[in-house]
């Protein structure tokens, strides 16, 4: 047996994690992976629940802000019914699709320069500060909703950069052959958010509106930790100069077009919308001027943002015109049918307006099942199948679901309500993988950054513009037949003759935004003292919660016809623009094909 010191020695568990020296157990920590490592297979799942994370805290955000504004303005004193107030309601509104429309195509840029796994991290910092801020927010009134504004804006360029970068990570760490299958369950999760945002905002917001922030907090910060210690560059690095002036002129463009069409909703004048606002005017114009300045600037820069020339590439080319077309056609559907439930069937069958904004997510749910179903059996079949029949599709089923809610009464039965949304998630869930699938396929590896980002531009794009279209058309429906309805249903009731007619003639974005805060706009619109002076019945009518939602059931059921008969347009020229892809493309690099522009595939 041998005596005196023990001999040095060292063991291991297999990952060098734990050792052993002279008796004395060392745990080490384990190394963060570095580039040179080689990836395994396990890699790709890192990526995809990563990014995933990202997208559903993203669009849960977004969606949840946008149901629990009611919530908000109450917690900072403000009258969001109020002239004065609209314009802090529509920037918080807007303001985050605006901001992200802008940015994404320009941070994919960057992702193509100075790696993608860099912004996409910068991205989950920013965000995460940013909801930090916003759920401490201070003061009350028009102060702490500019607050609130800005930093929302600084929270879109975080969501700005996770988004330009996500699918192009994807498609870094997935081979071909599964990428449509990964780029669907991200993006079917991502949508899948946005509808469980409206049940996480109305349940937060009855606790305290500054929950609705502060839930992205831990989900950041676990998210930043997890892709800054686990995300490689696996992506190709394009050294390029960065063409400041093309950027500028396409984000000013852009920029003022989106905010002249987001004015165009708002009241000028004697006129119920404000597309004759020189304001606007000006904004679209000018934005429209300084788009066509940004594309001869970027044809003639040596080192172009945008990369026209992969619009030469005719699935990238296709299947953006048809993602842009169906974010026109669908972008601004979730707000019709909240104002829909909000605003009338949910009030009609004993839901009073407080508890509507909940209960409006929850009956909404089909349309979530809708994606969850169809979105990762799309993209499995379009890796073996191609894009084209389920892409085109869905676009169609899209249309046929928009004809059956056209037929629906405003007083529905829930079950079918329940089975054309169900329906008309499938179809938009058999469009968006394939999609985005065939757009990534058709492009070189070092240009997957931009590429993603200018597929986010078109859909970010379309979503404001959608909104604008569908509450301009619904405005103009509400319009021509709200102030007789209104006229009789206020002088029936007591209201005088002079008074009904004035408030018959009230813009009809006012009863558009309160069915969507969740208001009787009734009470407000007649005030305590004209109320106090009617009888006990007729006060009792008017503020009752079946009163505004018949009067506007109607005048709704008209705006709704129009409104769903664009949404059918839109779908059927983007199954037309599917369709144009071709069959399935998957570009390949060739060694000896020199570093430029592509060559144009017309598969």
């Amino acid at each position: 047996m041998h005596r005196g010191r023990v001999p040095p020695q060292s063991w291991s568990h297999g990952d060098d994690s734990v050792s052993s020296v002279n008796g004395v157990v060392r745990t080490r920590l384990p190394r963060r992976p570095s580039r040179t490592d080689p990836v395994g297979p396990g890699y790709r799942w890192v990526v995809l629940s990563n990014t995933t994370l990202a997208g559903l805290m993203a669009s849960l955000n977004m969606s949840s802000v946008m149901i629990a504004l009611p919530a908000i303005f109450r917690g900072i004193h403000l009258d969001p019914l109020q002239p004065g107030n609209f314009n802090y309601l529509l920037w918080i509104l807007m303001g985050y699709m605006l901001i992200t429309a802008v940015v994404v195509v320009n941070f994919g840029r960057l992702g193509d320069i100075y790696g993608r796994v860099r912004m996409y991290n910068l991205g989950f910092v920013i965000f995460t500060l940013a909801s930090i801020g916003l759920s401490i927010m201070p003061g009350r009134g028009g102060a702490a909703a500019t607050g609130l504004i800005v930093l929302r804006m600084v929270q879109a360029l975080g969501g700005g950069l996770l988004m330009a970068n996500s699918a192009a990570l994807l498609t870094d760490a997935f081979p071909e052959e599964h990428r449509g299958m990964a780029l669907g369950l991200n993006q079917v999760v991502t949508l899948a958010g946005t509808f469980l945002g409206l049940i996480a905002g109305g349940l937060l917001a009855t606790v305290d509106w500054r929950l609705v922030f502060l839930i992205n907090v831990p989900v950041g910060v676990f998210g930043t930790a997890w892709s800054y210690w686990k995300l490689r560059e696996l992506g190709v690095r394009t050294v390029a100069s960065i063409d400041w002036l093309g950027n500028l002129a396409f984000a000013a463009g852009l920029g003022a077009l989106l905010v002249g069409v987001t004015y165009g909703i708002k009241p000028y004048g004697t006129s119920t919308m404000g597309w004759a606002n020189p304001f606007v005017l000006g904004m679209i114009i000018g934005g429209l001027c300084l788009l066509v300045i940004f594309v001869r600037l970027d044809r003639r820069a040596q080192q172009p943002m945008f990369q026209l020339h992969l619009f030469g590439i005719r699935p990238f080319a296709a299947g953006n015109v048809a993602g842009l077309l169906s974010s026109i056609g669908r972008g601004g559907l979730m707000f019709m049918l909240i104002i829909w439930l909000q605003g009338i069937w949910l009030p009609r069958h004993g839901y009073s307006f407080i508890d509507t904004p909940l209960w409006a997510g929850i009956y909404m749910l089909p349309l979530n099942a809708g994606f969850l179903a169809a979105g990762p059996v799309s993209g499995w079949l379009s890796d073996r199948f191609g894009a084209r029949p389920f892409a085109t599709g869905g676009m169609l089923l899209g249309a046929c679901t928009f004809a059956g809610l056209m037929s629906l009464p405003v007083n529905f039965g829930y079950l079918l309500f329940a089975a054309l949304i169900f329906l008309n998630g499938i179809a938009f869930g058999l469009f968006a993988a394939p999609n985005t699938t065939s757009i990534m396929n058709s492009v070189p590896a070092r240009y997957r950054g931009v590429a993603s980002g200018m597929r986010v531009t078109f859909q970010n794009t379309g979503m404001p513009i959608s909104i604008a279209i569908f509450f301009s058309l619904m405005i103009v429906g509400l319009t021509s037949r709200v102030p007789g309805v209104m006229l009789h249903g206020l002088t029936a009731n007591g209201v005088p003759a002079a008074k009904a007619t004035l408030l018959s003639h009230v813009p009809a974005v006012s009863y558009l935004f309160a069915a969507f805060l969740g208001y009787n706009p009734i009470s407000s619109l007649l005030g305590a003292k004209l109320l106090r002076s009617l009888s006990v019945t007729h006060r009792a009518t008017l503020t009752s919660r079946g009163f505004f939602p018949r009067l506007i059931s109607g005048p709704f059921k008209h705006g709704l016809v129009i409104i769903l008969g664009f949404s059918i347009a839109m779908c059927l020229l983007a199954a037309w623009a599917s369709w144009l892809r071709g069959r399935k493309y998957i570009y390949h690099e060739r060694p000896e094909q020199p570093a430029g522009p592509p060559v144009p595939s017309h598969p």
